[in-house]
């Protein structure tokens, strides 16, 4: 498996955003703090991905060979946040 290369970037965060993230790490739900950001940041991706993607199928509307798919991702995804 072949890793990524990172790059350290420098974010301030409040007090209170820290303190949770470094409890997640003292109770051994991430390993780092760094795991929990960029698992933060990834979810947030694929959420804006997932509302344009939806957005679009509700603009142009669902093709025959999609509506199946338009109608799952109407059920079960909620773009309204």
């Amino acid at each position: 498996m072949m890793m990524a290369m990172s790059t350290q970037i420098a974010v301030r965060l409040s007090e209170e955003l820290v303190e949770m993230v470094d409890r997640l790490v003292a109770e051994g739900r991430a390993p780092s703090r760094a795991a929990v950001v960029t698992s933060a940041l990834e979810r947030e991706l694929r959420r804006v991905m997932d509302e344009k993607d939806a957005e679009t199928l509700r603009r142009i509307g669902p093709e025959d060979d999609l509506d199946d798919l338009v109608n799952w991702t109407a059920n079960h995804l909620d773009v309204d946040d």
